[in-house]
């Protein structure tokens, strides 16, 4: 049988939230110090391929996996998310701030505008 606590006791006052503190300075820095040495290797790298004279090859080489590894797979889409290409959205809707060749012409001033 449970009882009710008397008022003013610890138990029938409801649990208190604490407040989550910010994440420390030392969270970025990781990953700035972690960027960093990246970069550092790859000169390091550089400088050894063009001692090989190779570095030309390493730098259009390195180019090519950054254009790969910054692109997002179709699986990182978001839900309802539109695409830059109207042709791949539903309805070929095209996304605000496009340039529509009506637009261009009307803007040209080689088509007359609707209502005149």
């Amino acid at each position: 049988m449970l009882e009710a606590a008397p008022p003013g006791s610890s138990m029938s006052q409801p649990p208190r939230r604490t407040a989550v503190p910010p994440p420390l300075p030392q969270d970025q820095s990781f990953l700035t110090s972690i960027t960093f040495l990246k970069v550092l290797l790859w000169l390091i790298l550089l400088g050894l391929f063009v001692e090989l004279e190779f570095g030309l090859a390493y730098f259009v080489l390195s180019l090519f996996y950054w254009m790969y590894v910054g692109m997002r797979g179709p699986g990182e889409k978001k839900e309802g998310e539109k695409s830059a290409y109207s042709v791949f959205n539903p309805g070929c809707e095209a996304i605000q701030g496009t340039l529509t060749a009506e637009q261009f012409e009307r803007e040209l001033q080689l088509r007359p505008l609707a209502g005149r």
